[in-house]
């Protein structure tokens, strides 16, 4: 039996479809039933909606900073759906307790950097700026404490001579799209658990895509 995954985004959700899209192949473990926004307008609701997926707008804003309100919300329809795992796809709030304990174990994010490095937001321009030889990004289980979980998949890519954060995000970006259904698999199939083995985890499953012109 499948496991039902619910996907929490904030943007345009690129990563969303590259995990929808993988979930609609053979022998996947996971279905996406349920997409869920805090933007009522975000991109990728409308990417839901064209692919049949049911999908729940739950604007913040009427909360008015009420962060555990607003999550018992969005708690309540990924229940509703009886959702198993989580996924964030571009989802740009932290989370309280509530959201992350009842999911402990089962909720991923995907973070583009290569953790424990560059935690947090602007991760390309802070990796320029330390100049660093490698950036990449991670696939990981969320927990209270920010970027900080079990990591369950890594992928390198080189920073290059002339990088913008731009050119940089896109190669990582590209990765992002590889790793993040990879570790899906690895969670919804029962390979790998809540307390990974570090030799178990995903790390550069393919090439560094050539670098941009």
């Amino acid at each position: 039996m499948r496991r039902r995954v619910g996907v929490l985004l904030s943007g345009r959700g690129t990563n969303f479809l590259a995990l929808l899209a993988a979930s609609r192949q053979p022998g996947f473990p996971a279905e996406i039933v349920l997409v869920v926004s805090n933007v009522p307008d975000a991109p990728g609701l409308a990417h839901a909606a064209t692919a049949g997926l049911a999908r729940a707008a739950i604007d913040h804003r009427p909360y008015h900073g009420d962060r555990a309100a607003h999550e018992a919300a969005i708690l309540a329809a990924l229940d509703a759906a009886g959702v198993d795992l989580v996924c964030l796809a571009g989802y740009r709030r932290t989370f309280t307790p509530l959201l992350v304990r009842h999911f402990a174990g089962r909720m991923l994010n995907i973070h583009p950097s290569l953790l424990p490095a560059f935690p947090g937001l602007h991760t390309h321009e802070r990796a320029l700026k330390a100049g660093v030889k490698l950036h990449g990004c991670t696939v990981h289980l969320v927990t209270d404490e920010l970027d900080a979980g079990p990591i369950l998949a890594q992928a390198a890519v080189p920073v290059l001579d002339g990088d913008t954060p731009d050119r940089l995000a896109a190669r990582v970006l590209a990765q992002e799209h590889v790793i993040y259904p990879a570790a899906l698999a690895l969670l919804a199939s029962g390979r790998i658990g809540t307390a990974p083995d570090p030799d178990a985890c995903l790390r550069n499953p393919l090439p560094v895509p050539a670098p941009l012109p």
